[in-house]
């Protein structure tokens, strides 16, 4: 049996103020194209498929078109909901795909949804883990008699799994999307105080295999079929050194399963420029990059380009940081009042100041202009 999985789409995700729609939709052609070369048998998602939990009509017809293509294909389907998602929305009409074999988690009512498959080896069962909260589980438990109620996500996610009856005898998927304890995180995903989130992975050790979401950052915890595959495009800086991929599951006879790591490539790549304003803009520095991938410069000239932001977008027009690396920068100083400030004239403190936020001293020109103002302010 042969799974893709693929989780954090994110669908209507604004990065920087701009849409990623069409970058969404063409990596999710992408996909379908490598779902179809690897003859994969069922397509699992593993939460936050829409970027927040009332999606934009654009967003939900992206994603009722991939899905509509994958139910064409007659690759089965697995998604559950995460943290961005609302569970209520994304299993609204959940009875009613099962018959074109899209199987969505349900709001977790104490039950969870689990799917039948069968290959040459016999069966293998795949269970969809909706986000757990401990108070969704509390709501639960709390009629029930004797139950110890989860205090916190751990707990939480311990007791749903037992609650499960997993036959480990047989082959088992779980589809979950939860932050595993020990992964690392990307500036782009939500963060819980204190780490207050973390799930340790010895809950999941009565599955084969484990499809993750909500870490951006493709990884494995603890075993290699405890897997996050990672988003299927870059949404901040910090992961424009990384390579976005899919992650293709093959699950033989029990105990033997082969991951394969497949590459995906963008529409717009996002990546980091560094250079002084004349650096950056010359032809020779962009000649035969993609021009319009979306970029943070970071200028490194000690002054500010007037419209710089502009400026370069002439050249760059997916520009979406302008950042500056420069002795001002560099140094942060607290300006603080000398015990002689009676004993200095306005220029001589203008100075001081000056060169406290700039870390350098004023020029000529500069010294000659605030001179002026302040003859203008005394008239």
């Amino acid at each position: 049996m042969k799974f893709l999985h693929i989780s954090d789409l994110h669908i209507g995700k604004r990065v920087n103020e701009f849409s990623m729609i069409e970058d969404q939709r063409y990596i999710l052609k992408q996909i379908l194209e490598i779902a179809d070369k690897r003859q994969v048998d069922g397509v699992l998602i593993a939460g936050d498929i829409y970027d927040k939990s009332v999606p934009s009509a654009e967003a939900v017809q992206v994603f009722d078109w991939f899905l509509t293509e994958l139910a064409k294909r007659k690759r089965t389907v697995f998604a559950v909901s995460g943290n961005h998602d609302s569970a209520e929305r994304i299993a609204f009409g959940a009875q009613i795909m099962k018959g074109r074999e899209v199987y969505v988690s349900p709001v977790y009512n104490g039950e969870i949804e689990r799917v039948r498959m069968t290959d040459s080896y016999g069966e293998i069962w795949v269970y969809l883990l909706p986000f757990i909260k401990p108070a969704a589980v509390r709501h639960v438990l709390e009629g029930e008699e004797g139950a110890v109620l989860p205090e916190n996500y751990h707990d939480a996610v311990w007791t749903v799994v037992e609650r499960m009856g997993v036959d480990e005898k047989e082959r088992n998927i779980l589809v979950a999307h939860q932050f595993v304890t020990g992964a690392g995180r990307c500036d782009s995903e939500e963060i819980a105080v204190g780490g207050m989130d973390q799930v340790g992975a010895e809950v999941f050790d009565r599955f084969d295999y484990v499809a993750l979401g909500h870490i951006h950052s493709p990884q494995w915890i603890r075993r290699k079929e405890v897997r996050y595959c990672g988003t299927p495009l870059k949404y901040s800086f910090s992961e424009a050194e990384q390579q976005k991929s899919v992650t293709v599951v093959t699950c033989r006879e029990k105990g033997e399963v082969e991951i394969e790591v497949v590459g995906l490539r963008p529409l717009r790549d996002m990546r980091k420029v560094r250079g002084s304003y004349q650096e950056v803009m010359a032809r020779e520095f962009y000649q035969g990059k993609n021009q319009e991938d979306y970029v943070q410069i970071t200028l490194t000239d000690e002054e500010d380009v007037l419209d710089g932001m502009q400026r370069l977008r002439a050249v760059y027009p997916n520009l979406m940081q302008l950042l500056y690396d420069n002795s001002r920068t560099r140094q942060s100083q607290m300006v603080e009042v000398g015990e002689d400030i009676e004993e200095k004239s306005e220029l001589e403190l203008f100075q001081e100041f000056y060169r406290m936020q700039n870390n350098r001293e004023m020029s000529l020109e500069q010294i000659a202009f605030v001179e002026r103002v302040i003859e203008g302010v005394r008239e």
